[in-house]
């Protein structure tokens, strides 16, 4: 099956590397334009290392290999005016505007939480939770404004739907966005805007391969690769230590496409079993 978000254009966030490029590869791969966005610059207490305006332009690259539109520039999701002028720019470059995927996200400093600083607890809301209602509050005028409905994917994490020790802020905000979509796919389906979230395991990018996760998840300082893929291995139901972006990006396809017309409000897990244990 090919095609499946043929003339389709979709507004993405944190696009330029991570799950946020493989989103706009595989969306295009179907059919599908892109605007996309990311800030491509450091931000406070982040564990990972940035992405660059180069990712953002490889990003483009990429896409246009394939034969597909794109408008892209950098964008700090905290900032609404921001969003909303990237919106507006690639509307009216592109034509429309039909899927909405808030990927872009921050994983944070593994902290107890009484030990959090103020200023990370903000930081993290401001991006994973803030970010993503302003990306919904710049996409759903335009969305309206086509008449065709649309899908919006929020990206939520299995740490949306259950605790770990050490990263509140990040296990709040990821819980925040499950109420968010239950209310909007409430709040939109009169317009025919299915809303939905993702709910990813630990996935094979630069947010889960740096020191401070290896060593969160393991409990050993200085803990290697090797040793963090054995502990998130027994995190999963199925024989793995993760997944690959891909594997996100197809349930979004999924989501984004009418062989989900009808599915809204729901949390979507691409886990490896792991809410099972």
């Amino acid at each position: 099956m090919t095609g499946r978000v043929e003339g389709k254009v979709a507004f993405i966030t944190g696009a330029a590397r991570g799950q946020g490029r493989s989103h706009a590869l595989r969306l295009a791969q179907e059919g599908a334009d892109i605007i996309a966005v990311d800030i491509c610059e450091a931000v406070p207490y982040e564990v990972s290392h940035p992405a660059t305006e180069e990712d953002l332009a490889e990003t483009v690259r990429q896409v246009k290999a394939l034969d597909r539109r794109i408008v892209a520039r950098t964008a700090d999701v905290r900032d609404i005016d921001a969003v909303e002028a990237a919106v507006e720019d690639g509307v009216s470059q592109l034509g429309r505007l039909d899927i909405v995927s808030a990927n872009a996200g921050v994983v944070g400093t593994p902290t107890p939480a009484e030990s959090l600083p103020e200023d990370e607890w903000r930081t993290m809301i401001d991006i994973n939770l803030s970010g993503v209602w302003h990306t919904v509050k710049a996409t759903i005028p335009r969305l309206k404004a086509g008449g065709e409905g649309g899908s919006i994917i929020l990206t939520s994490s299995v740490a949306g739907t259950r605790g770990y020790a050490n990263m509140a802020h990040y296990v709040s905000a990821k819980h925040g966005i499950v109420g968010l979509t239950r209310t909007l796919a409430m709040e939109l389906a009169p317009d025919s805007i299915r809303v939905n979230s993702i709910h990813p395991t630990q996935v094979n990018t630069d947010m889960i391969h740096n020191q401070p996760i290896y060593d969160l998840f393991t409990g050993k300082p200085g803990a290697t690769r090797e040793q963090f893929a054995e502990a998130s291995g027994r995190l999963q139901l199925l024989p793995v230590p993760w997944v690959e972006p891909v594997d996100i990006s197809n349930a979004l396809l999924f989501l984004a496409s009418d062989e989900a017309r009808f599915i809204t409000g729901a949390a979507l897990a691409i886990d490896a079993g792991s809410c099972l244990l």
